[in-house]
């Protein structure tokens, strides 16, 4: 059972950056697609960037050019670099992970929380 521990989040302001940590308590290189998704108040959970195992990368529109995702095999960790946050990132942001390519994600983690407000 993989378990993933995010860390990084907090209050920043507009225009500021945060790097999000998703630690893995085993091995992601099996791993297919390792995900970052959030949630704002009163909407629903979207993804916002994914990597593949072989280091391919997809990002939301919304956070497209500002956003960038990264993983280190070695070290059982994926990244989430944010900058130029605006107050409308502002969310709760979830790592998961899923073995396949397709279908839902297994594994997620418990969530660190980024508020981009002045």
């Amino acid at each position: 059972q993989l378990q993933l521990v995010e860390s990084g989040g907090g209050l920043v302001q507009p225009g500021g950056s945060l790097r999000l940590s998703c630690a893995a308590s085993g091995s992601i290189f099996s791993i297919n697609h390792m995900g970052w998704y959030r949630q704002a108040p009163g909407k629903e959970r979207e993804l916002v960037a994914r990597i593949t195992r072989d280091g391919s990368t997809w990002y939301a529109d919304s956070v497209k050019g500002r956003f960038t995702i990264s993983r280190d095999n070695a070290k059982n960790t994926v990244y989430l670099q944010l900058n130029s946050l605006k107050p409308e990132d502002t969310a709760v942001y979830y790592c998961s992970a899923r073995k396949g390519s397709t279908g839902p994600y297994e594994y997620w983690g418990q969530g660190t929380r980024v508020t981009a407000s002045s």
